[in-house]
């Protein structure tokens, strides 16, 4: 395909940001993949000697510990190699609980960020991972700013329409698998850049165009690349706790009706979330939700 079919997404000038805070650091863009994710676990387990390694999610670990991985034959520890990976076309996206990620070239930005992690707990990564990605978008002038992206728990970007409604805007799926002795995080991410035709969602479109006229996937790429590496670097070294005032003034279910699928929590009222990540909701009692768990729907809905 000719080159003017693609986007120009500046690589090169991405890598000479990125690579002095993460050495060995590499950027990729694929014109098609069916997901920028498995492509990055795949190519893990390949290193690792393991094709059969499982893929967890974050939340299903327990304070950082796993299992102890075994070091295959020939193969050193150091093979981990961090690797930020974009798809101008991705044809099969992957969201939470195994739903699937409309994407169309050019009107969305699908990408993954693949880097050894090793956290004292995972507990509220993704959390931090949106936070970083809603403050680059959508950066807030003074205490009284009014946001206009919030953070719909625990993982959804969403463009704020009004008090607990909105549209979704972006979705982040957080998956990680041994390598050698060290523990694989691909953080994947996908934002609507540009109006595309949709159907039956519902939690409805929106579009970063709607609040950047100007907006394109590249240049999207471009602005949260940095922040989205640093957040995660800094959720290494002191976890989630610090950030909770931060995510609170975009968390779009904090005092509003919700429903989860959690039997002793059938509905409730969300009340923010914890140093630890956890959705704190009023049932007949405070209950801690956790990632993984539940899937939290607006109570009005949008």
């Amino acid at each position: 395909m000719p080159d003017s079919h693609h986007l120009h997404w500046g690589a090169d000038a991405l890598w000479q940001r990125l690579e002095p805070l993460l050495p060995g650091f590499s950027v990729e863009v694929l014109a098609r993949a069916e997901s920028t994710n498995t492509v990055l676990l795949e190519r893990a387990r390949v290193m690792s000697g393991q094709r059969d390694a499982p893929i967890t999610r974050p939340g299903d670990l327990v304070d950082g510990r796993h299992d102890e991985p075994r070091t295959p034959h020939g193969r050193r520890s150091a093979d981990v190699q961090p690797c930020l990976l974009v798809a101008e076309h991705q044809t099969r996206g992957r969201g939470r609980l195994g739903r699937g990620w409309t994407a169309s070239a050019g009107a969305s930005l699908t990408f993954s960020l693949a880097l050894p992690l090793a956290p004292t707990s995972w507990a509220g990564l993704s959390l931090a991972v949106g936070l970083a990605l809603a403050e680059a978008l959508d950066p807030l002038q003074g205490a009284d700013a009014t946001p206009r992206i919030g953070l719909k728990w625990p993982n959804d970007l969403w463009l704020i329409d009004g008090p607990g409604q909105g549209r979704k805007l972006g979705g982040i799926l957080i998956e990680t698998v041994n390598v050698g002795q060290r523990r694989m995080c691909v953080v994947g991410v996908g934002l609507n850049v540009l109006p595309q035709a949709h159907e039956g969602l519902s939690h409805g479109y929106a579009c970063l165009q709607e609040i950047d006229a100007g907006a394109s996937a590249p240049a999207v790429l471009a602005r949260i690349a940095e922040p989205l590496l640093r957040a995660v670097l800094d959720f290494q070294a002191a976890g989630f706790a610090p950030l909770v005032a931060a995510y609170a003034r975009r968390d779009i279910l904090r005092g509003q009706a919700v429903s989860t699928t959690l039997a002793e929590v059938p509905a409730g009222v969300a009340e923010g979330v914890d140093e630890q990540g956890a959705l704190r909701v009023r049932c007949d009692g405070l209950h801690r939700i956790v990632s993984g768990e539940v899937s939290v729907r607006l109570g009005g809905g949008p």
